[in-house]
């Protein structure tokens, strides 16, 4: 009994964390469907990624300001210049593999970018367009 236990972990601890990647995403988009979310759309997704709020001084914003329309390369902060890599699905699962992790840059990033937390339909859809990418 204790050697399957044993194997067990170290099995678990072998396989790389992406392979929850997109069980993560889904997991949240399940938790928004209980908060009033419907049906993730990747277009709807993507047109709000690159819809230009005007911020508190003035200027436009979008995601792809700083996380560039091409999800699959490296964005700069535009405030920070700070490298920021690449948000694609395909490109960079490691940014999806932990719930908590991913809930912290939705809504810091809606609140810089949009000047308000995202509603848990934007979450949804920009969850379903970064999946895609």
């Amino acid at each position: 009994m204790l050697r399957k236990i044993a194997s067990t972990l170290i099995i678990f601890f072998l396989i790389p964390q992406w392979v929850y990647a997109e069980s993560a995403a889904k997991e949240l988009q399940s938790l928004y469907a209980t908060q009033g979310a419907d049906a993730y759309s990747a277009k709807t997704g993507g047109s709000k990624w690159k819809r230009e709020v005007a911020s508190k001084n003035g200027d436009n914003r979008s995601c792809s300001t700083c996380h560039t329309a091409d999800l699959r390369q490296s964005g700069k902060h535009i405030k920070t210049k700070k490298v920021i890599q690449p948000m694609a699905f395909s490109v960079n699962k490691d940014r999806y593999t932990k719930t908590k992790k991913i809930e912290k840059w939705l809504k810091r990033n809606c609140k810089w970018t949009w000047g308000r937390e995202c509603t848990a339909q934007e979450k949804g859809d920009f969850l379903e367009y970064l999946l895609a990418q």
